[in-house]
């Protein structure tokens, strides 16, 4: 195997813009980006795509719903974060370190997943089709789990927002091949008449294929630094690898919660991007309420804002290259919660295209500068390397109980008030978040963070 890349010697100093471009091209950087891209491939195969085989094989519309509970291990991976933590894996840990022997083993596993998924028949084979999707759900989750970690643990400080934001932009890439890509492919194969028994099977051997991508990240990339392990009790007995995981799940918590302003900290993890899951939750049903077609919708909303979050990615890494953690909070904050009354005006207006295509460049670019300064913020909070795995998992999931149950009364509040007024009640919700923002800024919060990282 060749050797993994260095580390490039620390930049010179130049015009901040030429700084906030060349980050991306690190190699730590661009591991992580390449490796975002092996996240975000697996996802579609259980979802969007999956939903479309079954479909032409004419399996019925309520067992395509059932489905979609294979994406539960995605919500729930928090549960077994610990193990990742705790237990190395048998040789390739040994070979390639803690986190990369973690990151080869799922990748490894995922590929072949992938095939025995793409193997089966959805009409002959149903349970086995729901438990190839199963594990490529389950594993997939463990892989997002272990980049997790390892973004967090590779990347220093000034790396973690870029790192984010090529990160995003790879999944979402990933998830296009193996959304509309795998599709396109689907098409074209039975185009060439090969029969539409075979032509789905090398859709997912061509998606298995992509996995190499992040394989290939994974023997390149440097392990990063590991906690001091102390393992003596767990090795030859019975039950030490169970005993090691629930310390590791225990000591997380207590870790976490011995910090100072600890409960401060996981109420504004939880309220810092409400208002943007608040208004997000709705923006379809409003978009089509107001008289726009489902094609607009797609084009606009779908096309349209995609750019405009990538876009709206690369700029909050740029930002964070240039402003202390707690500036870029405070603008990412402001900006993402302001950005709601363009949903406002466009209730008043009407179905007006120029205007969709305005709001939804101003909210999907804002949303995404706040949500890589977020995703900064949580990173450099899961600085104890011992429980990284577990305590990044746990702020991510406290984040989507933000997401799904929280905002999920905002159908009730819409109905009661009219879009207009819905969409400044949303702005409204921003305010907690902010004044936890003030608040942990009072108490010398971000400054302890900084020596903490430092």
């Amino acid at each position: 195997m060749s050797e993994p890349m260095s580390e490039p010697a620390a930049p010179t100093r130049g015009a901040p813009w030429l700084e906030a471009v060349a980050v991306y091209f690190r190699p730590s950087v661009l591991v992580v980006i390449l490796l975002g891209f092996s996240s975000g491939l697996p996802l579609a195969l259980t979802g969007t795509t999956l939903s479309v085989w079954m479909t032409e094989s004419g399996v019925n519309l309520s067992t395509i719903g059932l489905f979609s509970l294979v994406g539960l291990p995605y919500t729930l991976k928090f549960l077994w974060a610990p193990v990742v933590d705790a237990l190395d894996v048998p040789l390739l840990s040994r070979w390639l370190g803690r986190r990369r022997g973690w990151l080869l083993a799922t990748q490894l596993l995922l590929l072949a997943a992938i095939l025995f998924l793409g193997f089966q028949n959805p009409v002959a084979a149903p349970l086995m089709v729901a438990a190839g999707a199963v594990a490529v759900a389950f594993i997939s989750a463990t892989q997002d789990i272990v980049v997790d970690a390892f973004r967090v643990e590779r990347l220093d400080t000034s790396e973690q927002a870029a790192g984010m934001a090529g990160y995003v932009a790879a999944y979402r890439i990933g998830m296009l091949v193996s959304g509309a890509g795998v599709i396109a492919l689907v098409a074209a194969l039975e185009l060439k008449g090969i029969p539409r028994a075979q032509v789905w099977m090398w859709g997912y051997v061509a998606a298995a294929g992509c996995m190499g991508l992040g394989i290939l990240a994974t023997l390149l990339a440097r392990e990063p630094e590991g906690p001091v392990r102390h393992d003596g009790a767990a090795k030859g007995e019975p039950g030490g690898a169970v005993q090691r995981v629930v310390a590791t799940a225990i000591s997380a918590f207590t870790e976490f919660l011995s910090r100072p302003q600890a409960i401060a900290v996981l109420a504004f993890v939880l309220l810092y991007k409400f208002c943007d899951a608040f208004a997000g939750v709705l923006t379809a049903p409003f978009v089509i309420s107001i008289g726009f077609d489902k094609a607009t919708y797609a084009g606009i909303v779908k096309g349209v804002g995609l750019i405009a979050a990538l876009a709206g990615g690369f700029a909050g890494g740029a930002l964070a290259r240039t402003r202390p953690l707690v500036a870029c909070l405070w603008i990412g904050g402001i900006l993402q919660t302001l950005s709601n009354l363009v949903f406002s005006v466009q209730a008043l207006i009407g179905p007006n295209v120029p205007f969709l295509t305005a709001a939804i460049v101003v909210e999907n670019f804002t949303g995404a500068i706040g949500t890589v300064i977020f995703v900064a913020y949580i990173s450099a909070l899961c600085g104890a390397r011992a429980h990284t795995a577990t305590q990044y998992a746990l702020l991510t999931a406290l984040t989507a109980v933000g997401r799904t149950f929280l905002a999920s009364g905002g159908g009730f509040i819409a109905e009661a008030t009219g879009w207009p007024l819905f969409f400044a009640i949303t702005v409204v919700a921003g305010i907690p978040g902010l004044a936890l923002l003030a608040y942990l800024q009072m108490r010398g919060h971000f400054g302890e963070l900084a020596k903490a990282k430092g």
